[in-house]
């Protein structure tokens, strides 16, 4: 099997693979622009939905170490809104790691698309963290705190809200000026899909019944908050991997805890997905999915092997992901 057999046929964006600092396959697929055809290329932004969760980790992880909080902090001490039903010792471990039992506004055990959220609440009103309060802040818990790990969304939107009470900045602009740009991460943003910078792919989604595409814009948040929605580009991946493993973030004691698996089922460290090799070694990775977009990247420390990819059209990452995977290690 060849590099390019382990990619769909059909498959739209980038994929980039990195094995001992040398950049080994690397190839634009597709359409970043559809109608007026115009190509993916390697620098070419993607959304990246749900993987910007690591961003916000890594951000508070730097306050823990900064003494600005800590894991053992309360929301309820943090937050000035009315929590309602939602119980103000969880903190920020809980949030991190996917134990709070926090009400999810988009629960993924349940829904199954995205777009469902905005039948009542029209996505163009999320432009802020604090947008997103309205779909979450009435319900109740979904479970007795620390209880079980659930994969949450709304936790991360609070950590988010936690960064601006705390900082004081947009928790975006926090990021950028904390991780994106530390990491020359000059391409990566938060942006409003009714104002994308240059170079940005639009995301398309496929309508079966009139068998075309059209734009994911009325399907997810207009700006992305701390549960995700970062726009990004491969190389910039490889920037944050980089500068995360050597530890120009966060400390090596604090990596060594994101990095260490943080709920019994040994998946999740703190906002990062943790897979068990053998012998107690991990390679770790981070994920997003949403309509119109599908973003997977791995790091695997123990072959040096750093692979990325990134779809505007929703193409199956995970399977191209695997197929190079079978390809590379034995």
């Amino acid at each position: 099997m060849k590099f390019v057999e382990c990619i769909d046929e059909d498959f739209s964006g980038v994929v980039s693979v990195i094995q001992n600092g040398k950049n080994i396959y690397q190839k634009a697929f597709g359409y970043a622009d559809l109608p007026n055809k115009v190509l993916n290329e390697i620098d070419t932004k993607f959304a990246t939905a749900s993987a910007g969760k690591v961003f916000v980790a890594v951000a508070i992880l730097q306050l823990i170490e900064q003494n600005q909080l800590s894991f053992d902090s309360y929301i309820g001490d943090i937050l000035q809104f009315d929590l309602k039903e939602i119980d103000p010792h969880i903190t920020i471990r809980q949030l991190l790691n996917h134990t709070s039992g926090i009400p999810d506004y988009f629960d993924e055990s349940i829904m199954d698309d995205y777009d469902e959220l905005w039948k009542d609440y029209p996505n163009y009103k999320i432009r802020t963290s604090s947008d997103l309060i309205p779909l979450f802040i009435n319900k109740s818990m979904m479970y007795n705190t620390g209880e079980k790990f659930q994969y949450n969304n709304t936790g991360f939107v609070v950590l988010g809200l936690i960064i601006e009470a705390i900082t004081g900045l947009k928790f975006d602009t926090y990021i950028d000026e904390n991780v994106f740009k530390p990491c020359g991460m000059l391409n990566t943003g938060y942006y409003e899909l009714d104002r994308l910078p240059a170079k940005c792919a639009n995301a398309y989604i496929y309508d079966k019944i009139t068998k075309e595409f059209y734009t994911n814009i009325y399907s997810v948040d207009v700006k992305g908050t701390g549960a995700g929605g970062a726009f990004t580009t491969v190389i910039d991946i490889e920037k944050f991997w980089d500068n995360l493993i050597d530890c120009k973030l966060i400390s090596k004691e604090m990596l060594s805890e994101m990095l260490t698996p943080q709920v019994d089922e040994n998946c999740y460290g703190y906002g990062i997905w943790i897979d068990e090799k053998e012998d107690g070694i991990y390679s770790y990775h981070f994920e997003g999915c949403d309509p119109g977009v599908s973003f997977f990247t791995s790091y695997d420390r123990q072959e040096d092997l750093l692979i990325t990819l990134v779809s505007n059209f929703g193409c199956n990452a995970w399977q191209g992901h695997k197929n190079i995977i079978k390809l590379l290690v034995k």
